[in-house]
């Protein structure tokens, strides 16, 4: 998600739709393809630039700056699954990818289901607005644990990005300066969801008990969810790109003891 939820390879913005030949590496030169460049690659693809990152906060804005002026959680509702439809329907005029709007619509849609289980449960309309937030809580933190198991049991997750593309998910594995270097950058790509759930949890919760002003509580959410969404993903990619520029490491490099700076 949010969850919910910034990197330079070749400017993402242009690059709607993957470049088969770019991302195939069966056809690609191996002697100059190096795990960093697939890595920037991939991650540039996966957060769709500026354009998908802007798709993906349009509906958060609207939705908390509707309640705040109207109270209605509903239109609140409404207004954000109306912006991220438009968004959709100039994609699919421009025939460019639909992935970032669909990705927002299936978060509005998991957030209406939180709000109608609150109001089920007799929650205020308070209620109801604070549990618009909390699946994107919950997917950071899901995601979170996720990267940081794949570290842990020696399997990053980042790897297996290296792995889609040389078309072996695995090889990449046998190869000590890869996992060290993919463990490096998925504890990287994990922070920002700890960030998030470490900061937005205890303001939900302050806000469902009563002990913040809900409507605070919304607010404070709102504006966190897009001060640490893209902003925050594009300072990680900043991170990432940096701790990537300092390595060459070829994409085929097969020996357990390989080594090239």
């Amino acid at each position: 998600m949010s969850g919910g939820e910034a990197e330079q390879a070749p400017d993402p913005q242009h690059r709607d739709q993957p470049d088969p030949q770019a991302d195939s590496l069966p056809g690609a030169d191996s002697a100059t393809e190096t795990v960093e460049a697939v890595v920037r690659r991939q991650l540039a693809q996966a957060l769709g630039g500026r354009r998908g990152m802007v798709e993906a906060a349009v509906p958060t804005i609207l939705f908390t700056a509707t309640w705040l002026l109207g109270d209605d959680l509903r239109l609140a509702l409404t207004v954000s699954i109306a912006a991220a439809v438009a968004m959709l329907a100039v994609r699919l005029v421009q025939r460019s990818t639909v992935q970032f709007c669909v990705n927002a619509l299936v978060g509005i849609g998991i957030g209406w289901f939180f709000v109608n289980r609150a109001a089920a449960a007799g929650g205020s309309a308070e209620d109801q607005a604070l549990a618009y937030f909390l699946p994107g809580i919950l997917y950071n933190g899901g995601y979170a644990v996720v990267l940081a198991l794949t570290c842990l049991v020696g399997w990053p997750a980042v790897g297996f990005m290296v792995g889609s593309v040389t078309g072996d998910p695995t090889a990449w594995h046998r190869d000590r300066q890869l996992v060290r270097l993919t463990s490096l950058l998925t504890w990287v790509l994990a922070a920002p969801c700890v960030l998030r759930v470490a900061v937005q949890t205890p303001i939900w919760l302050a806000g469902h008990s009563g002990s913040l002003d809900p409507d605070t509580a919304v607010a404070t959410l709102g504006l966190l969810k897009i001060g640490l969404g893209w902003p925050l993903q594009l300072a990680t990619l900043a991170l990432m790109v940096w701790l990537l520029a300092r390595n060459h490491t070829p994409v085929s490099a097969g020996s357990p003891d390989h080594h090239e700076d």
